[in-house]
């Protein structure tokens, strides 16, 4: 009996030091978020400058914008209200997925690759 409640209060405490704070969570989020963003502009910078030769200004604003985004995020993170948080992943998100479609249009436009 005792070694039942001993198993079961060890896995109480194994769970509760398991679960991940909503905050912590939020900006664990957000920082994958911003990474896959980033990650994305750098492909469509590498796919603008492979057909125009030049960089492109709108891409180089965005990756300004992202670390603007991640230097807010470093002095405001801790103290930002979970909603803030989760509105400013879905905002990275929906700019990813602008992104994404952008890059289909490049890869029609260049049509088939011989």
């Amino acid at each position: 009996m005792l070694a039942g409640v001993i198993v079961i209060g060890l896995g109480l405490v194994w769970w509760l030091s398991r679960r991940v704070d909503p905050r912590q969570r939020a900006v664990t989020e957000l920082l994958d978020a911003a990474d896959a963003l980033e990650s994305r502009l750098r492909t469509a910078r590498a796919e603008i400058e492979s057909i125009t030769g030049d960089e492109d200004d709108s891409v180089r604003t965005a990756l300004q914008e992202m670390l603007r985004q991640r230097l807010w995020l470093q002095q405001h993170g801790a103290t930002a209200s979970l909603r803030t948080l989760k509105d400013m992943r879905s905002s990275l998100d929906q700019a990813r997925h602008r992104i994404d479609q952008q890059l289909v249009l490049v890869q029609q436009a260049r049509g088939p690759q011989a």
